[in-house]
């Protein structure tokens, strides 16, 4: 299991899949407590030296900034903005989500730029290690002031509030409190602000989102190159040459990956009755490349986010300064959710039309790849579903980033809308791996027609695989299960 130290070293995506995969435990470690500690003694220090206003730690919050707040109403203070700020709505998040909110919350607190106590992050660490997931909603936050309401939620157990997901149940702050014999978390000055803003939510997200992503376009390029196979299609479009002309990156990668899966396929080799493909073959490495390119700068966005600090205001002990700024605004996480939530539909929208196109009684395959089409649908209406989700994910990647909405009296006047634009890339993204689903579905049923020929060594394993939870279409038969068996079959899918 390990240890993961949590140290001024920024975190990579490896990092990240590797904590998460491996349920690797975290702790501080002893550098990491020095700086926290000197910055919650210079705070102190600070606040005892001066009556002059500090944004958060003695005034109120948003438009309430002008009130002052007395030296012993500071821990009220920020116990009652936990609890005022919980007004999340909707459905429950992911717990895997949560898990890496309290991650990159645990991160950006360690720099020692937030003035919280080591106390504070150690209990989040606790959270994390006994996998004490806080119940966090996915509606209430604008991506302005950081994620405000969910990392509310995260922080309401602190106090005994809220509920969490802990050891199979769902249970109240005040039931996990007594079972771990622990007392109510004792906030000082600046620490519920500091909880709170943040963009954890967003970000959250954006690497869940980038893994999976990264993992969709993998099997895309599989799962297409074996599609362009069961077509009987050709194997020049995907030849270096031809990319060497225009060497965007993500395009040469994907060139590269199609033409070494289809590499020794006796399909392939077969001679070619036509001159060149449809689009939707012959343009996988364009279109599939685009993605990923999109993918990498997304993914660079995020990582550059959960690697800073971004609760506000942000103190610097060794220039006696703290400074109330805005680095908890969402913007740059909007546009590359925004962005990359486009980039996985258009992978959903020419997967759908390889499907349509192997159904098409084209080059030799029977209509809707079954026998006595008519009798039997086959796969007909799979194609529809695929279709109908392509249509969704059009609707999801309407940009959010574009959209802003005034709130607390005209102080925070311009927002993100990145928390809403992480949701509906992680949308676009479990339903793109549906669309791959049925793509495989349809040509795993096209290369079995194709028999004695065989593909290439690495297709014929996929299919084999495959073939394993799901049998060849010889009459009709409920297909919705054969779907649903085909994505958790891609969604556990492991590249050797």
């Amino acid at each position: 299991m390990g240890i993961f130290a949590i140290n001024n070293k920024p975190l990579h995506l490896a990092d990240i899949e590797h904590i998460m995969d491996n349920k690797v435990k975290l702790a501080l470690s002893a550098e990491t407590k020095a700086v926290v500690q000197k910055c919650r003694d210079y705070l102190d220090q600070r606040i005892a030296a001066t009556n002059e206003p500090i944004y958060g730690i003695n005034t109120g919050f948003g438009s309430l900034y002008k009130e002052s707040i007395s030296s012993s109403e500071l821990t009220t203070l920020q116990e009652n903005i936990i609890k005022s700020h919980a007004c999340g709505t909707g459905p429950a998040i992911p717990a895997h989500i949560v898990k890496l909110i309290l991650l990159l919350k645990i991160k950006s607190l360690s720099y020692g730029n937030s003035g919280v106590q080591v106390a504070t992050i150690e209990r989040l660490v606790d959270f994390f290690n006994d996998d004490i997931l806080p119940v966090i909603y996915q509606f209430g936050s604008l991506g302005a002031s950081g994620d405000l309401a969910p990392l509310a939620h995260m922080s309401l157990p602190l106090l005994g509030l809220g509920e969490v997901d802990y050891e199979g149940e769902r249970i109240t702050g005040r039931e996990l409190l007594a079972r771990k014999n622990w007392q109510p978390h004792n906030l000082q000055a600046k620490e519920g602000l500091a909880l709170l803003n943040g963009t954890q939510f967003m970000s959250a997200f954006g690497l869940y989102n980038s893994l999976q992503a990264n993992k969709l376009l993998r099997l895309a390029s599989l799962i297409g190159a074996a599609a362009t196979d069961a077509f009987d299609g050709r194997i020049e479009p995907f030849m270096p040459q031809v990319h060497q002309l225009r060497p965007h990156p993500g395009q040469q990668r994907v060139a590269a990956e199609v033409y070494s899966y289809l590499q020794g396929s006796e399909l392939m080799r077969q001679p070619k009755k036509h001159v060149q493909d449809p689009y939707a073959f012959r343009c996988i490495p364009q279109v599939h490349g685009a993605s990923q390119d999109t993918l990498d700068y997304a993914t660079g966005i995020f990582l550059t986010e959960i690697n800073g600090v971004t609760d506000n205001p942000n103190i610097f002990p060794d220039e006696d300064l703290v400074i109330s700024a805005g680095n908890f605004h969402g913007q740059p996480l909007a546009l590359a959710h925004d962005f990359l939530a486009i980039a996985m539909a258009e992978i959903g929208s020419i997967s759908e039309r390889r499907t349509y196109q192997l159904i098409s009684g084209n080059r030799d395959l029977p209509n809707y790849l079954v026998a006595n089409p008519g009798i039997n649908s086959g796969l007909m209406i799979p194609q529809y579903t695929a279709a109908s989700i392509v249509s969704h994910n059009k609707i999801l990647c309407h940009p959010a980033s574009v959209d802003s909405i005034v709130s607390s009296n005209g102080q925070e006047d311009h927002v993100s809308m990145g928390a809403g634009a992480a949701v509906k890339a992680y949308e676009v993204i479990e339903n793109v791996y549906r669309i791959l689903a049925i793509e495989l579905l349809t040509t795993a049923q096209a290369l079995d027609l194709r028999k004695p020929l065989r593909s290439a060594a690495k297709i014929e394993a996929l299919i084999r695989n495959f073939r394993e939870e799901i049998p060849f279409i010889e009459y009709d038969r409920v297909l919705h299960d054969d779907i649903d068996k085909a994505t958790r079959f891609l969604k556990s899918y492991q590249f050797a």
